[in-house]
């Protein structure tokens, strides 16, 4: 496959605090240097944009061939398995001109394990949590249109989505 029109897009979960992707973007602009893909992108899933969709379609219009959608998570939850190629599928079937990738999570590498030795060895000299000064709540509003999530056994959560429902 050649790489000329591939766009890459970092699908991350999302949060309402508006820095919290930063991190990936880094990620995005050092792959983008470092192997020269067409297009680098960042989106997430949901909270605070991009988005996937404006994402996916922003790659089209700009004329990718090839889309690998890269899940940053490292977890095979219900969002890999379900979320995430649902999502993809919708948009994809709308462009049967564009080949659409859902690759591999981030997940387990053996790069982590030194990783996070070196995050427990620069944890030592930290503050005990108890001494944290946080945030207000109200500082990170629900963006439009979204909820917060309310914890809930599976059982009421069928309950409550059987009376909206039907």
């Amino acid at each position: 496959m050649s790489m000329e029109l591939t766009a890459i897009i970092l699908l991350g979960h999302g949060s309402r605090v508006p820095e919290a992707g930063k991190n990936m973007v880094r990620v995005a602009e050092g792959l983008k240097r470092k192997h020269g893909y067409f297009m680098v992108e960042v989106c997430y899933m949901s909270r605070l944009g991009p988005h996937f969709p404006e994402t996916f379609e922003k790659c089209v219009r700009n004329g990718a061939t090839c889309v690998i959608v890269i899940p940053y998570f490292l977890h095979d939850g219900l969002h890999l398995v379900l979320d995430i190629p649902e999502m993809m599928q919708e948009k994809a079937n709308l462009y049967p001109q564009v080949k659409v990738i859902l690759g591999n999570n981030l997940g387990y590498d053996d790069m982590l394990i030194d990783l996070v030795q070196r995050r427990i060895d620069d944890s030592i000299a930290l503050e005990d949590v108890k001494d944290l000064v946080l945030p207000p709540k109200e500082k990170f509003p629900i963006p439009p249109g979204q909820f917060e999530f309310v914890p809930m056994k599976p059982e009421e959560a069928q309950e409550y989505f059987r009376k909206r429902h039907h």
